[in-house]
């Protein structure tokens, strides 16, 4: 099935002395761009959150798409 996403939150906080709140707040406004209006291959819901997570490398908060029917 293809998913096309159309908004996207990702939980951005570490527990690493380095990340700050700032960076966090940064990357969680900036993140979502890259996702928004993409289209992703997968089997069903649980597999697209698991591309999605591989990809970004952040844990998804929230998550809303269309099916992209052929």
């Amino acid at each position: 099935m293809q998913y096309l996403i159309t908004d996207i939150k990702f939980d951005c906080s570490l527990d690493d002395d380095d990340w700050t709140l700032k960076d966090q707040q940064e990357t969680e406004e900036s993140l979502p761009s890259s996702y928004i209006g993409t289209t992703w291959d997968a089997s069903d819901d649980e597999d697209l959150l698991e591309e999605l997570t591989c990809a970004s490398g952040w844990c998804i908060r929230q998550l809303e798409y269309k099916y992209i029917l052929s």
